[in-house]
């Protein structure tokens, strides 16, 4: 869904959409599963920055809701997250702050976004907010015993018959620094 500028000065719009998997690419990092169910209103603000120096801001509220899948971070498996967020987001034009002179700015702009020709995608702004309410790093089962380094089994299936000692040669120097240290 795309929000034009020209569409919110006359008036804000409100959206209630549920997104089909596959409508937003969220890449490597996650899979969406089910329906991702979105609802808020998007409209326009005007910055006032001198006489003549209008900015129009997008201002897009609202929430989401969504069943994702993401790699476990020891065994790579599939494990299944449920994201629920809300958000409140301003976006500029894109160029609106460059130029003039160096400028201390706010922790608020900090938070402000950019859109392009004059309109935003929701489906960009959804690819974003659910990237950062993904957890940093995700298990299976706070137990999972990952994969072997050496062979790639994944441990919490089946156990491996590599050795456990060092395979890089440099390493052997520490092998037997656990015995001394025990002694």
């Amino acid at each position: 869904m795309e929000f034009k500028v020209s569409e919110l000065e006359r008036e804000p719009i409100e959206f209630d959409l549920e997104l089909a998997p596959g409508a937003v690419d969220f890449g490597e990092e996650a899979e969406q599963k089910g329906e991702l169910a979105t609802s808020g209103r998007a409209e326009v603000i005007h910055e006032h920055r001198g006489p003549k120096d209008i900015v129009a801001d997008i201002r897009l509220r609202g929430e989401f809701k969504g069943r994702f899948e993401v790699p476990c971070a020891r065994c790579v498996e599939p494990v299944e997250i449920p994201l629920a967020a809300e958000f409140d987001l301003i976006f500029r034009p894109v160029g609106a702050d460059a130029g003039g002179a160096e400028r201390a700015i706010s922790a608020q702009e900090t938070e402000i976004g950019y859109y392009q020709k004059d309109s935003l995608l929701l489906e960009d702004v959804l690819r974003e907010q659910v990237l950062l309410s993904l957890p940093v790093r995700t298990l299976c089962k706070p137990d999972c015993k990952g994969l072997c380094p050496r062979c790639g089994q994944n441990r919490n299936l089946q156990a491996c018959s590599c050795e456990e000692g060092p395979s890089d040669p440099r390493w052997e120097a520490l092998a037997g620094l656990r015995g001394r240290i025990k002694s």
